[in-house]
């Protein structure tokens, strides 16, 4: 994104955190892009296991980072595009800004729809300050860009928005397929089926579910393995006790890698938590769609990406965590030797457009 503003002329500043996710270890990188100021901060900041600390911590400091960089500089910021979550440091500084400054946000994550009907004094509390503080800061921006129409309507509900500032706009495929790499012979043989996840690993994935799957299918399955690659105190914990031997964990292979990945990948597993699918939309399905990647989706029934697939006639989508349903979506799968052909790509790319969510943000 900040690239293709960049592109159409625009002076670019991003600020975000030192590289943490998903192991929440901030890493020290000086890497640069050709005419972007970058701002990293967070190197020291130290995070809880516990997720509503951690995201407690990770907004605390990133929003006074935020604002002393707009008290610094605000004269010379016409437009702001905060990316959601994190919310208090738009919260904090949204006053700050000169009246002729745009705010375009753009919604990553619906935070309200993870954290409604969670148990417990504590999660209450931080439930309450998220609708408080994600609702505000949402009514402070100009238009709000969302990537899926599920997660418009949510938030239209959850926090009285007007339709008239809120677009919607999938995410956007960046995978390079014609430079890829060669370095997972070894861990992908080519003599076996290889069922993958590949990404973060939190609650929104349903990890122990995953693994229950995973557990099952290998026991059903001839000749097929099952691999996690991500890194992360989920993906330890699975990992440590794992004792299925068809069962692999690996680091998060580089993102030059990533085309090589999903070509050797037989079916790749996209999974949500049941009554998610409104708080998010997978940002890395459009790469393994454009990538021709055999994709079996968890979501939810009636959902955004069930209809996608449907009106696009892609496969496939399950819509229950039940191991027989998928273990029998997952042999479909196997089975069928339907695969995108590059028409559909093109029309894929046609949806999942940069250059789309770049126009529909209105910038002038």
């Amino acid at each position: 994104m900040a690239i293709a503003l960049r592109d159409k002329g625009y002076c670019v500043s991003v600020l975000s955190s030192f590289p943490l996710y998903p192991n929440w270890k901030p890493e020290r990188t000086s890497e640069k892009i050709s005419g972007i100021e970058i701002k990293r901060g967070g190197l020291y900041i130290r995070y809880s296991t516990n997720p509503f600390l951690r995201r407690a911590i990770l907004e605390l400091w990133y929003g006074i980072y935020v604002l002393i960089y707009v008290l610094k500089n605000r004269k010379s910021i016409d437009f702001v595009l905060p990316v959601f979550p994190p919310s208090l440091a738009f919260y904090v500084t949204s006053i700050l800004y000169k009246k002729k400054t745009i705010k375009i946000g753009m919604i990553h994550d619906l935070q309200e729809v993870y954290s409604n009907g969670k148990r417990g004094f504590l999660n209450q509390v931080v439930s309450y300050f998220i609708n408080k503080i994600e609702g505000k800061a949402f009514r402070n921006c100009d238009t709000l860009l969302f990537l899926s129409n599920e997660m418009k309507e949510t938030a239209k509900e959850l926090y009285k928005l007007s339709e008239d500032k809120l677009v919607v706009q999938y995410p956007f495929a960046n995978i390079n397929n014609e430079n890829t790499t060669d370095i997972l012979n070894n861990i992908l043989p080519q003599d076996k089926i290889h069922i993958v996840y590949s990404g973060a690993l939190s609650e929104k994935q349903n990890p122990l579910g995953l693994y229950a799957f995973y557990d099952f299918a290998s026991k059903k399955i001839e000749n097929c393995q099952f691999h996690i690659f991500s890194q992360g105190d989920i993906f330890n914990s699975l990992k440590k006790s794992n004792k299925n031997s068809l069962i692999f964990f690996h680091d998060l292979v580089p993102k030059e890698s990533l085309s090589e990945l999903y070509l050797k990948s037989t079916v790749q597993i996209v999974p949500q938590l049941p009554g998610t699918s409104i708080g998010s939309l997978p940002s890395k399905l459009p790469n393994l769609l454009i990538s021709k990647c055999k994709t079996l989706v968890i979501t939810d029934s009636g959902g955004e990406i069930e209809k996608l697939f449907k009106k696009y006639d892609l496969e496939k989508v399950v819509t229950s965590w039940d191991n027989n349903n998928l273990l029998n979506s997952l042999l479909d799968l196997l089975n069928n030797e339907k695969t995108i052909d590059d028409e559909k790509v093109e029309v894929l790319k046609g949806i999942f457009s940069l250059e789309s969510m770049v126009n529909k943000m209105n910038l002038k």
